[in-house]
């Protein structure tokens, strides 16, 4: 099937897990990763109404974002960096990207908003938080991250627009729901500090129904869309 069609059947899927959850299917965003594909198979999925799309690897990113400007200037695409940030990453995510969802540092959170170019809107940013509790996984622990969260909103050039996660996998749907019901109780708990955010990243396409029915507000979707990846490229 074409990318086009791929679109429309993960659409579909966030539509009934919306649905099924009491939800509006329009709450949902879809997030296209479109890591280790090329500028075509973005514009493809462009064509046909995606304008978000997540990248992990940065120098692929950059190059792939200026091929597209090159092939089509008139897409105005919504750039998000889903990768892990190191600080010798910082400058090209902040000058390069919307969103930045993987900050779990102050430090990061810090060098993004000071690299952040004066002529853009503040970098959204996501915090990721390590839901699962396994030591080799990313993210702030939930215990540190309301004091994470209160150093994020005092930068003036990033704008704290909430909480990502990707938890320990699991075919047991019960299971799948309880890391993101965490995420959901703090998100909750930041609101009752004061820090309101509107984002809940959290999600892929095993466990996205899952999801949406603790109520994520972006799901992050690869192969579903563009097919299988060939990591040899």
């Amino acid at each position: 099937m074409s990318i086009s069609q791929n679109i429309q059947l993960v659409q579909a899927r966030i539509a009934e897990a919306a649905v099924h959850a009491g939800r509006e299917p329009a709450s949902v965003m879809l997030l296209a990763v479109s890591k280790t594909f090329g500028a075509e198979a973005v514009i493809e999925a462009a064509d046909a109404g995606q304008l978000a799309f997540g990248e992990n690897y940065l120098q692929e990113a950059i190059d792939k974002q200026q091929a597209v400007q090159v092939l089509r200037p008139d897409l105005a695409l919504d750039w998000h960096f889903i990768g892990p940030i190191q600080s010798n990453k910082t400058r090209p995510v902040a000058e390069h990207f919307a969103w930045a969802h993987a900050v779990d540092r102050e430090k990061i959170a810090r060098r993004l908003s000071e690299q952040r170019p004066p002529e853009l809107p503040p970098l959204n940013i996501c915090l990721q938080v390590n839901v699962s509790g396994e030591a080799s996984k990313s993210g702030v622990s939930p215990d540190q991250l309301p004091v994470l969260a209160q150093a994020v909103v005092a930068l003036p050039n990033v704008k704290l627009r909430g909480l990502m996660a990707i938890p320990e996998p699991t075919d047991d749907a019960d299971l799948q729901r309880k890391p993101f019901a965490l995420l959901r109780q703090l998100q909750r708990r930041l609101a009752s500090m004061g820090i309101v955010t509107d984002t809940l990243s959290m999600g892929m396409s095993a466990d996205m129904a899952a999801a949406i029915a603790e109520g994520a507000t972006m799901v992050r979707v690869g192969t579903a869309i563009f097919g299988k990846r060939d990591y040899a490229k």
